[in-house]
């Protein structure tokens, strides 16, 4: 028998409940008041620790779906990218100081030819 927490049907034990029924009763949940909250798990048959374990599954999960790595191959590949990416950052960084050098010396001493 299905278990509808608006219904009162209390038919099965917390750890039996679907992925998809925790996911509606703590969304159902979070739009409750405190005193409200205790009447649902009452007729939903439900502690309130098993609402805050689901509840803190939940957020974890959302919080980690977020941060996916990739496999191994991939990382190792973005890894190498982004030295990359940080060498030749540098080498213009340095090579425009260079530039600007240049420049200084040559509005100081101005063009004074290749014979000096």
């Amino acid at each position: 028998m299905m278990r509808d927490p608006e219904e009162g049907l209390v038919s099965r034990r917390p750890q039996d409940w679907s992925a998809e029924e925790k996911l509606r009763f703590v969304a159902k949940a979070e739009t409750v008041s405190d005193e409200d909250l205790g009447k649902l798990l009452r007729r939903a048959g439900l502690h309130e620790a098993d609402y805050h374990a689901w509840k803190k599954t939940m957020v974890v999960a959302l919080k980690a779906s977020g941060k996916r790595p990739g496999n191994s191959k991939e990382r190792k590949a973005i890894q190498k990218l982004e030295r990359e990416l940080r060498r030749k950052d540098k080498a213009l960084a340095e090579t425009a100081a260079l530039l600007v050098l240049q420049g200084k010396t040559q509005a100081l001493w101005g063009d004074e030819g290749d014979n000096t």
